[in-house]
């Protein structure tokens, strides 16, 4: 029987857990303008490509990766070419539960630079605004 209770309030705290992360990710796209200046346009139609289906529109994040609009993926902690070696090599889980992110061969380095520059521009939007 307390086995069951322990079951039962891990499986609320998840949930729980789940519907405030996707309320912060809500929240913090929503802090950032809709249409991206003309310079990062490239940059955000790549992101859109290659990675908005795991780190969500506007880098918000998903239930398949994390949010680059986190203070962990801010250039004093993962610097752009983190974001180049990240998509050379993948990367292994280190500080989320989402697993492994796998390399991005398709992906040249001249992009995901492009890719860093709408990122490190979503990150200033956002945090401009708290």
């Amino acid at each position: 029987m307390v086995y069951l209770f322990y079951f039962i309030l891990a499986g609320v705290s998840g949930m729980l857990f789940s519907c405030t992360q996707n309320e912060a990710r809500q929240d913090v796209a929503a802090k950032v303008q809709t249409v991206a200046p003309a310079e990062f346009i490239q940059g955000e139609t790549l992101y859109q490509n290659h990675c908005a289906r795991c780190h969500g529109g506007k880098a918000a994040g998903t239930d398949q990766g994390p949010p680059f609009l986190s203070p962990i993926y801010e250039p004093g902690h993962h610097g752009d070419d983190s974001f180049v070696l990240a998509a050379r090599n993948g990367v292994r889980a280190h500080h989320w539960s989402f697993g492994d992110m796998p390399p991005l061969p398709a992906v040249k380095e001249e992009e995901v630079r492009l890719i860093v520059g709408y990122v490190r521009w979503l990150q200033r939007e956002a945090h401009h605004n708290d």
